[in-house]
């Protein structure tokens, strides 16, 4: 696709939410300019960071940058979303990277099945130079390079994301959940590309907020089953 003049491709929109990123988010910002895919736009919403995100993300001509006070990742998407203009849609988590084809593969397939609404693609899992494999994580599991049900893999069409709607700020960090639970009640087919075309990593951040994400994850499960009741 990369060899496509550029003026015949729709525009991909890559969201960047980030708070407190400096360690990462130049490998973030650098694995979406390395993509083969064109027209693209980058654009970083940072939701309130002290560090030195926003002269990192403020040094790269082609990034657009976005501030808002600490809300939230699911509100920074938000206010992403709202200020791109992509036909389709994507998000890099600020810690996570892409492979060089991940919007190229995924466009093409998104391209070629215009019944599917969205796609994801399975992960490998990087872990943090400063940690050892965390008991809680099963290992087995990232070892296979399994499906990527995160915002990361994600890349969908704007009206589609748009019908399911965006993503609900009263989860702190199972947001993504929530939003591919609603898509599914919606009917929206998706695909899963079968190669690995993001880098996840695992760091003592992240870990972190595994409590508060498996709680909010429980939640969103439940509120999906709620809703599933009340239209059956």
């Amino acid at each position: 696709m990369s060899g496509t003049p550029d003026t015949l491709m729709p525009l991909v929109s890559a969201i960047i939410p980030v708070f407190n990123g400096e360690q990462y988010l130049s490998q973030a910002i650098e694995s979406v300019l390395a993509q083969d895919y064109r027209p693209l736009e980058i654009i970083v919403v940072d939701d309130g960071s002290t560090d030195r995100t926003a002269k990192i993300a403020q040094s790269y001509e082609s990034v657009t940058y976005l501030y808002q006070p600490n809300q939230g990742n699911g509100k920074a998407r938000n206010l992403g979303i709202q200020s791109s203009g992509g036909e389709f849609i994507s998000f890099l988590d600020s810690d996570d990277r892409w492979m060089p084809n991940k919007l190229s593969l995924q466009m093409k397939y998104l391209l070629e099945h215009p019944e599917i609404g969205f796609v994801i693609a399975h992960m490998r899992a990087v872990l943090d130079d400063n940690i050892d494999w965390p008991s809680s994580l099963n290992r087995a599991h990232y070892e296979r390079e399994p499906p990527c049900y995160l915002p990361s893999a994600l890349l969908v069409r704007r009206e589609v994301l748009l019908k399911v709607g965006l993503f609900d700020p009263s989860y702190r960090h199972a947001n993504d959940s929530d939003w591919f639970f609603r898509a599914q009640e919606a009917g929206i087919k998706m695909a899963i590309i079968a190669e690995v075309l993001v880098q996840k990593r695992i760091h003592l951040s992240n870990l972190s907020h595994e409590k508060s994400v498996t709680y909010e994850t429980i939640m969103a499960i439940r509120a999906s089953l709620q809703r599933r009741k009340r239209t059956n």
